[in-house]
């Protein structure tokens, strides 16, 4: 990848003519590979971000590293400071935190789900777990984490509380920079079981069987970041000893 972006530049510097969908596709490839270096740890948590390093690292101008660190900073990979970026640490008691409260604000959707939502909308949800589980394994992790997420977000629809919805998209947002970095140890398929039980208690109006597969769900996606916090800062821990 980063060949392609210094051949892409190189390509770019050469024309005379109209280069702004060349931009558009190079700052594109910028960020994809500043995102998957993030994701390798080859960006270590909290280390600080050299943006002209960086540039020339990828054989670019500062101009495309600098619009894809504000985006990575927007998906959560970074944190930003009076000198720039930093790469977001990893917190084993935050993403803990994090979840806790995701449960807390998920059941509540669920519940009043149980007292709001039309057998329309119910079916709704469930047409939306169809085309998820539709997608192809390839896709990538990014896509992925989205149809997750908007499966969680349209039962918080059904529960009719705006603001509710608003604080588990909110808490998406801090956690799923680890959940893409996560993505390839998550079991697939058991998400969409565990997706179908839910929406099978939704159409039951079985509310025990309903919240016990919701908060083992969130549960266990939780165990499996911290999971992947533990490793991530083992190879981190590790590459620093062999250096």
């Amino acid at each position: 990848m980063i060949r392609a972006i210094q051949e892409s530049h190189r390509a770019e510097t050469s024309m005379n003519s109209p280069i702004s969908t060349t931009r558009r596709k190079r700052g594109s490839d910028v960020f994809q590979t500043l995102r998957d270096m993030a994701i390798s740890y080859a960006l270590k948590p909290g280390e600080r971000l050299n943006e002209i390093e960086l540039a020339e690292q990828l054989g670019v101008s500062r101009t495309p590293v600098r619009e894809a660190l504000a985006r990575l900073a927007t998906h959560g990979f970074l944190e930003e400071s009076s000198r720039g970026y930093v790469r977001r640490p990893l917190d084993i008691r935050e993403m803990q935190d994090l979840y806790e409260a995701r449960v807390a604000v998920e059941r509540e959707c669920l519940r009043l789900a149980f007292e709001r939502a039309s057998a329309e909308g119910i079916e709704e949800l469930a047409r939306y777990l169809e085309h998820s589980r539709s997608v192809s394994p390839d896709t990538p992790a990014q896509q992925l984490v989205e149809l997750d997420e908007g499966f969680h977000l349209r039962i918080a629809e059904l529960s009719g509380n705006a603001e509710l919805r608003r604080m588990l998209a909110s808490l998406n947002e801090r956690i799923r920079f680890i959940r893409w970095i996560d993505m390839e140890n998550v079991g697939r398929d058991s998400t969409q079981s565990e997706h179908a039980e839910i929406v099978d208690a939704l159409k039951a109006r079985d509310w025990q069987r309903a919240e016990a597969r919701l908060t083992s769900h969130i549960a266990l996606r939780r165990e499996q970041i911290v999971d992947a916090i533990k490793k991530g800062l083992a190879r981190v821990y590790l590459e620093g000893e062999a250096d």
